[in-house]
């Protein structure tokens, strides 16, 4: 079922009452670090209850797992790397791609400090995590860009990103990719940023929002409940730096002094990695499509639009009174 302009037209007329009861609304995300105040700010600032929702967050390891917890049902929607959504799409999986907010990927290849540039890294150890996963697929990448075939080096499943970079600071790895804030505090632990995905591929994207098919057929108003609530939050979280960062702190568990959250909110505000209406560019995930075609993870004739449902966040904008 599409949402037609009756069903528009109510969703922009309605507003929950205050008394109203709400609807439980269950969000999945990677584990909390210095970005969680933004990744938080939804449901910790209630900002779901203007449009009937309350927002119940779930953090798991990686993507594969968040992947996996959606189809299966237990969440209703998260956010995260776009590798497995187009993986499982092209196999048939029912799972739609409703925005996508962070459109710049803000991880770094680290490295031990001998190592100097990506052509060191033949005969060497990267860490990753699942095969498919954001950090597999961008060390890949980056390999791929300088002309090193993946055989030419020893992938390990390495944990999380914090988990990664502990392994490479105590000289388990070589290598490993990781979300760049841990930038701050490489002098510190002894290791080297020698990749920025920024600078080498502009077209790769850090995370969309997921929903199951049945969702958007089932509870449209739901679905663009949600999508409203996160734009309201990342505006609210950009006009409030000090709110952001004391949140990712508290979530995230960072001790008062930690500078994560303000190398985050620096960086994705200088770089002009969020975008403020969360639409997607589809030749983003072309080219994403294409990265995973040659590794052989899927099909290059798989179309990527067709995993693409824009109904929702156009209902959230107009909600928005946009």
């Amino acid at each position: 079922m599409r949402l037609g302009v009756s069903l528009l037209a109510m969703l922009v007329l309605a507003v929950p009452a205050a008394a109203q009861d709400l609807t439980t609304w269950r969000h999945g995300t990677v584990q909390a670090k210095g970005d969680a105040g933004f990744l938080f700010m939804a449901a910790e600032g209630d900002f779901g209850k203007k449009y009937g929702l309350d927002i119940d967050m779930t953090t798991l390891k990686g993507d594969t797992l968040l992947l996996k917890a959606l189809i299966s049902g237990e969440i209703d929607s998260y956010e995260g790397a776009i590798g497995s959504p187009l993986i499982a799409a092209s196999k048939g999986a029912a799972i739609r791609v409703v925005g996508c907010h962070w459109q710049k990927l803000t991880y770094i290849l680290f490295a031990q400090p001998e190592i100097t540039s990506v052509a060191d890294l033949k005969g060497k150890t990267i860490g990753v995590s699942a095969p498919g996963s954001q950090p597999d697929l961008f060390a890949r990448a980056v390999l791929r860009e300088n002309g090193i075939d993946g055989s030419e080096v020893t992938f390990v499943t390495a944990g999380s990103d914090s988990e990664r970079i502990a392994a490479l600071a105590a000289h388990v790895l070589d290598a490993a990719p990781s979300a760049s804030e841990f930038a701050a505090k490489a002098e510190e632990i002894g290791v080297k940023p020698l990749v920025k995905a920024v600078d080498v591929l502009p077209d790769a994207m850090r995370r969309c929002f997921y929903v199951r098919a049945e969702s958007i057929e089932k509870n449209p108003e739901q679905v663009a409940g949600f999508l409203a609530a996160e734009l309201d939050a990342y505006e609210h979280s950009f006009a409030n730096k000090e709110e952001m960062m004391a949140l990712s702190r508290k979530i995230a568990k960072l001790p008062p002094e930690s500078s994560e959250p303000e190398f985050v909110y620096d960086e994705v505000t200088s770089l002009d990695v969020v975008s403020d209406d969360f639409r997607v560019d589809v030749s983003k995930l072309v080219w994403q499509r294409d990265l995973l075609a040659s590794v052989g993870s899927m099909d290059a004739n798989f179309d990527p639009a067709t995993i693409l449902d824009l109904e929702p966040l156009e209902a959230a904008h107009k909600l928005r009174g946009e």
